[in-house]
């Protein structure tokens, strides 16, 4: 089966409250996984075409003052610090200046749903999130497709 859009579940929002744009993607994985092996799947190594967009938006957003890395130390997936995991959720992101951001990957019985949410800061927020949007459209369902 292939990620489909859905809405994001309500529950969400609790770990950004102030999110002001939130998407969803679903799938059904065959045999059993938990968030934290989901997450391990979708972001330990991405694909090549996704790593090739982040050097290139991490080269240009350099010189902007927005952050190209979520710092070093603690736990994360891929590059995204973990906020927090159970065996039913893991929430990874962090805040910048121009925009707060959380994915929260969630995982059903054989149903694995990852929501972004952000909450923009100000116009260059809004910018960064536009400019980013028809690439997260196509990055997020190619992560997930991973997990299966």
């Amino acid at each position: 089966m292939r990620p489909f859009a859905t809405p994001p579940a309500t529950d969400c929002y609790d770990t950004l409250p102030l999110a002001d744009f939130a998407d969803a993607f679903s799938m059904a994985v065959l045999g059993p996984v938990d968030a934290p092996q989901a997450a391990d799947r979708a972001f330990a190594r991405m694909p090549g075409w996704v790593q090739r967009l982040l050097a290139l938006r991490n080269g240009v957003v350099r010189h902007l003052g927005l952050r190209t890395d979520a710092g070093s130390g603690g736990a994360r997936f891929g590059m995204f610090p973990v906020i927090s995991s159970t065996p039913e959720r893991v929430v990874l992101g962090f805040d910048d200046w121009h925009l707060d951001f959380r994915i929260v990957l969630d995982v059903r019985g054989q149903q694995v749903t990852l929501t972004t949410l952000v909450q923009r800061h100000g116009l260059a927020g809004r910018v960064y999130l536009a400019a980013v949007m028809p690439f997260h459209r196509r990055i997020v369902p190619a992560i997930l497709a991973r997990v299966a």
